[in-house]
């Protein structure tokens, strides 16, 4: 009997915000239903962890997101006088990371953001960094590329596979997120 190549167990930690507002940058909408899949299919992940800001409007966008496969980790958002919301998940994302350690082999971090160059540096020397998935290359944080070295893929040329078709199903924030104000992480 031919044995098949098993796949680490994988799990995914995503920075929901960086991902989405990366992808807007390179002038696309994430497909979250084929992004989940893809994510399966590609890197073996078996639990995806979405990190998101909480807004009470969209209740039918958090149902949809947990329909498609992935465990929401709601962070408490805070509005500016512009209206633009906030909500930082970076310390959650690092926390369920190692609060899962010993559950999964291999993990996926979703972000350009330089702040999880400590989390990534750490995987990477404990052999269970997948990959650091970043949205947009131009973007992505030099501590960043430097954590992840070779282990390092980027969202730029998938918008084929993973770009939103007006024509799916999938339900759409009702507010786009704002980048004013935010600061460079280099």
């Amino acid at each position: 009997m031919i044995g098949t190549i098993r796949k680490p167990k994988a799990y995914a930690f995503i920075d929901s915000q960086n991902l989405n507002l990366g992808v807007q940058e390179l002038g696309w909408k994430l497909d979250f239903e084929r992004f989940r899949v893809y994510l399966k299919e590609k890197y073996g992940v078996e639990k995806a962890y979405l990190f998101i800001g909480y807004l009470p409007e969209n209740q039918s966008l958090y149902k949809s997101l947990q329909e498609y496969g992935y465990v929401l980790v709601f962070k408490p958002v805070l509005k500016d006088k512009g209206g633009c919301v906030k909500g930082n998940v970076d310390a959650d994302l690092v926390l369920q990371a190692m609060i899962d350690y010993p559950d999964y082999e291999k993990a996926v971090i979703v972000t350009s953001d330089g702040d999880f160059q400590c989390l990534v540096n750490y995987l990477y020397g404990k052999e269970k960094l997948a990959l650091v998935l970043s949205p947009n290359h131009k973007k992505c944080s030099v501590l960043l590329k430097k954590a992840a070295r070779e282990k390092i893929n980027f969202l730029n040329d998938l918008d084929k596979r993973l770009k939103y078709q007006e024509s799916t199903t999938a339900v759409r924030p009702k507010k786009p997120a704002c980048r004013r104000g935010r600061k460079r992480h280099k």
